[in-house]
């Protein structure tokens, strides 16, 4: 089975360098412009999406004929207090500054560390292919999502920001499941806008 992993296009906060993680954002124009340029596939009949509405509205671009299914343990990385704010604006704050210096690892002041993150997008997604069916899972997801399930399940094995994609871009990647509930993607080839 072939799994294809696009991150919806550009947000406002995306445009401004912002961490938008649990906010709501709809597509900005210039989003919903690049989406179209990329042109849809309406062959596709099952999308996965997260709640966050920036993902639902890029796969109905993309995919104008598939059923939609809501995953929420896919969703973005919850950025607690640094939600909606750029570097520039925290490069100040103390906390940031460890967080950062830390490797991005340990949890945002009230919100989630990597490690957490991981495992709920990892989990979810594992949840996600066990039912899944026919030649491609689709998802179209958050950045964040994107990198932690490529960095837990892709071979060879790259570091988690090695995986990182542009809005309207993703990996197309085959699965080998396991028989035990896991398995592996190999083959990962970039996907999307250039």
């Amino acid at each position: 089975m072939n799994v294809l992993m696009i991150r919806h296009s550009q947000t406002p906060g995306n445009r401004e360098g912002r961490y938008i993680g649990r906010s709501d954002q709809p597509l900005a124009p210039e989003g919903i412009a690049l989406a179209e340029r990329l042109g849809g596939d309406p062959a596709v009949k099952t999308v996965y999406v997260t709640p966050l509405i920036r993902t639902r509205q890029t796969a109905a671009i993309l995919f104008p004929n598939a059923r939609q299914i809501v995953v929420d343990a896919l969703r973005e990385m919850d950025f607690g207090d640094f939600e909606g704010k750029n570097a520039a604006e925290l490069e100040g704050d103390p906390a940031y500054r460890a967080w950062v210096d830390g490797g991005c690892l340990s949890p945002c002041p009230g919100g989630e560390g990597r490690e957490g993150f991981s495992d709920r997008v990892c989990g979810g997604f594992l949840e996600v292919m066990a039912r899944a069916q026919g030649e491609r899972a689709v998802f179209v997801v958050h950045g964040g999502t994107i990198m932690a399930v490529l960095e837990r399940f892709a071979r060879p094995r790259q570091d988690f920001y090695a995986w990182h994609v542009e809005n309207c871009q993703g990996w197309l990647c085959g699965w080998t499941a396991d028989g035990r509930g896991r398995g592996l993607l190999t083959g990962c080839q970039p996907w999307g806008a250039q």
